[in-house]
């Protein structure tokens, strides 16, 4: 059975722990990058980012930064060093609040798209997927902006009739 990706899960929680590792990479191609991204989600890290930074000697480099799950530090710092320059890795664990997720559909003109609606106490948002809108996007032969438009406006449908 596939996993369910994490953003389209059921949030119940408010606060968790996440992991976050960093490496700085002075001698890694943009290719390189964008392989060991693709990696680290594919592994089931949260999100993947690079900043820009100067090293030693004057030297422009990438830092690596993932989010993810404690349990999963080892499994993401072998792929850190496996798929990169770097020779170490850094990890802290931090605690956050986060809001509880759930998922709605909504009917547009160019088919069903799911809404992430997320909350926190009496904080609500509304989100459109992407990746629904994407394909109806592709499948309607119309712009995807005009789609997620679309799924916005039924939104707010939505919650007039609440």
């Amino acid at each position: 059975m596939r996993k369910k990706k994490l953003s389209h899960q059921l949030v119940t929680h408010t606060k968790d722990a996440v992991l976050q590792l960093d490496a700085n990479l002075d001698d890694q191609t943009g290719e390189g990058l964008g392989y060991v991204m693709a990696q680290l989600l594919a592994a089931g890290a949260y999100d993947v980012y690079f900043t820009p930074i100067q090293m030693k000697k004057d030297r422009p480099a990438t830092k690596l930064s993932v989010l993810g799950d404690p349990q999963a530090r080892l499994a993401l710092t072998k792929i850190i060093l496996s798929e990169t320059s770097t020779i170490g890795v850094r990890y802290q664990t931090w605690q956050r609040t986060i809001m509880q997720r759930h998922f709605e559909t909504v009917t547009t003109a160019y088919g069903p798209v799911q809404i992430k609606v997320a909350t926190y106490g009496d904080l609500t948002k509304r989100m459109p997927e992407y990746a629904d809108c994407a394909q109806l996007a592709q499948t309607q032969h119309v712009p995807f902006n005009t789609v997620y438009q679309a799924a916005l406006v039924a939104v707010q449908q939505l919650k007039s009739e609440e």
